[in-house]
């Protein structure tokens, strides 16, 4: 993560020099769009096959022809799904081997102490939040969860894609069993990322790194102080708790 200057300015007014952090690479933001997409394909278009009992789903999937169509698209985002994963892991094994892989995002004891503080900071029993590096310990848990979470859908929906050539290897029940894990990671899944991601990145605070590439020094300073004292050599000052 590089900083870099940034200055704004209004007529008749000052200028203002702003110090900006690049947070995310064009790479990464691109994988998370692809991340994205492809995961709200595979959601709108498995659970109707989930739940082919129900009114809406069979007005959905109301003909052959309409089913086909569902299961052609959830396949093709089940592709784009595989391919993004491979690549991730292919990029994280060379980024390794030239040792050039970074290990925040890897769980360390001072996320469970971070966990720790903050849930005693909610509860009244301490004043300040936990300091965070360059990942919170919340944003560790999504990760991790959702790496977890998609190679059990993955491995799952391919025992479901090719039951006749798995059955030939593997019992017949692991049909019915891949079938059951798969639809409840999804839903896991999909409820885990937009009540827990989506609470903690948009609606806690409007963070637009992942779109942009990039966060402020005030962003910086409240939310990764130690990465910024760390990038800058400086101690923050624009702490939230010890501002209020």
């Amino acid at each position: 993560m590089r900083n870099t200057m940034e200055t704004t300015a209004t007529p008749g007014a000052s200028i203002r020099t702003e110090r900006v952090f690049e947070r995310f690479t064009r790479k990464q933001r691109w994988e998370h769009w692809a991340l994205f997409l492809s995961f709200t394909v595979l959601i709108l278009t498995g659970l109707p096959q989930k739940y082919r009992t129900t009114t809406w789903s069979q007005q959905i999937l109301a003909t052959p022809e309409r089913l086909y169509q569902i299961q052609t698209i959830h396949h093709i985002a089940a592709i784009v799904l595989i391919v993004l994963v491979i690549y991730h892991l292919i990029n994280a094994i060379y980024r390794m081997s030239r040792r050039n892989l970074s290990a925040d995002m890897f769980i360390s004891w001072k996320d469970f102490r971070d966990a720790g503080q903050m849930i005693t900071y909610l509860l009244f029993l301490r004043k300040d939040k936990p300091r965070y590096g360059k990942y919170s310990f919340e944003e560790k848990i999504t990760y991790w969860f959702l790496f977890f979470g998609i190679g059990i859908m993955l491995l799952s929906g391919i025992i479901l894609w090719f039951p006749e050539i798995i059955t030939r290897v593997l019992p017949g029940s692991i049909i019915p069993a891949a079938m059951l894990t798969h639809s409840t990671e999804a839903i896991v899944a999909g409820i885990f990322v937009v009540i827990w991601h989506f609470y903690h990145v948009h609606f806690q605070r409007l963070n637009l790194s992942i779109f942009t590439g990039k966060m402020d020094e005030a962003d910086m300073q409240n939310h990764h102080a130690m990465e910024y004292q760390r990038l800058t050599g400086e101690m923050p000052t624009q702490i939230e708790e010890e501002s209020s």
